[in-house]
């Protein structure tokens, strides 16, 4: 026997299950025909089960006799040997969505919701698959999220190839951070609108805007090589200028983390690139690497090592540093717990000690999902092997 309080309780299980799909079917009439109305059984006893329990089924009637909500209650008369006929609550039928919603206290979230679908549909209908998805965004924003939401999408329909940076978009209460935490789901919508939702097409081309350039940022280690830029020693600038300075190093290291480069002392004929993480598909640019002698030093654990073989695609000849099995168990006490390995089974690039550690690492041999980060490493031990690799006294 189903009290109100347990008809709640399955409403609100079936709405979270099933929200996205009423919200689609409200501008169906096939599918809104195909889902409603909704007939909740109340789970009428047997005249034996009310012999056994007669004040719980006396209780369960009255509480259906006292009840006032949504919905068109159904009686039902059970002419019984022993008790007679009894007049008992059968079902429940609720006619929509709305019904649903304010039994279980989410009227206001529903309405909005099914308001502000409606509205963009008008705008764009090829959004109806796409913002079933999102319905806490159409329950949950408020009314000036939602407005630069709508203001957003219009704009870039409006001019799809602006070639403008974030800053630049003219639509009141669009700012780079609202922007950046709402990207993802911007650019998702105007792949619905536009009819191309493959995803293969990252923010930036996909709504038209001009990316900021990335930025390289390289450290000239040697004297005598900082005084062709007046002494600078220190250089962030877009890859297209980075491509063009004239600079011959003998040497250049290639670390992950920014610090461990800063770490870096004077060396001769040595650069040091610093902090590209996996963008290092930007090596395969710059034409002043090819002649010189390129070592790469990251933390070793998986990422690390796919970090390094990516790069090996531009940089055949790159040669890793620091990132050895005795590095790795010489330094035990330092190590943390890498949060997810790199998925692959083999990185093709690495040569076999270096393969022979990352399969190591990948089935936890050495302990769970280890990691141990180059700016952890003994910086009187890391240097001395740097200027070990490179002949250096």
């Amino acid at each position: 026997m189903k009290l109100p309080d347990d008809v709640r309780g399955l409403l609100a299980r079936r709405f979270r299950s099933k929200h996205r799909e009423w919200l689609k079917a409200c501008v169906s009439d096939n599918d809104y025909e195909t889902a409603w109305p909704m007939e909740i059984n109340l789970d009428i006893p047997t005249e034996r089960d009310a012999l056994k329990q007669p004040e719980g089924v006396r209780a369960w009637t009255l509480a259906w006799k006292s009840w006032q909500g949504r919905g068109t209650l159904v009686w039902r008369e059970r002419r019984w040997r022993a008790l007679g006929t009894q007049s008992i609550p059968e079902k429940l039928i609720l006619e929509g969505p709305d019904d649903v919603a304010l039994w279980i206290g989410e009227a206001t979230r529903w309405s909005r919701a099914s308001h502000r679908f409606e509205t963009l549909l008008r705008r764009w209908p090829r959004l109806i698959d796409v913002l079933p998805k999102h319905f806490s965004v159409l329950a949950n924003y408020d009314d000036v999220d939602f407005s630069c939401l709508t203001e957003m999408l219009s704009w870039i329909c409006s001019n799809p190839n602006s070639n403008l940076y974030p800053r630049q978009i003219p639509v009141a209460g669009v700012d780079s951070k609202w922007l950046e935490s709402h990207r993802n789901l911007v650019s998702e919508l105007v792949a619905a609108i536009q009819g191309d939702p493959s995803g293969e097409r990252d923010f930036f081309s996909r709504c038209g805007l001009r990316p900021p350039p990335p930025l390289i940022r390289v450290r000239i280690l040697d004297p005598s090589l900082r005084s062709c830029f007046g002494g600078l020693g220190d250089i962030s600038a877009p890859l297209e200028e980075m491509v063009d300075i004239d600079i011959r190093p003998t040497y250049v290291f290639i670390v992950e983390n920014l610090q461990t480069g800063l770490a870096f002392e004077e060396l001769a004929g040595s650069v040091v690139i610093m902090g590209l993480g996996y963008g290092v598909d930007v090596l395969g640019r710059i034409p002043w690497l090819r002649p010189a002698r390129c070592l790469y030093w990251g933390d070793v654990d998986t990422h690390g090592f796919a970090i390094l073989n990516r790069a090996r695609t531009w940089l055949p000849t790159l040669e890793a540093v620091l990132m050895d099995e005795a590095t790795l168990l010489g330094h035990r006490a330092l190590w943390v717990e890498e949060k997810e390995q790199y998925s692959a089974l083999e990185l093709p690039q690495l040569t076999p000690s270096e393969q022979d550690i990352y399969q190591s690492l990948k089935r936890n041999e050495w302990g769970k999902s280890i990691r141990l980060e180059q700016e952890r490493i003994q910086w009187g031990f890391a240097w001395e092997n740097v200027r070990r690799v490179m002949g250096a006294n």
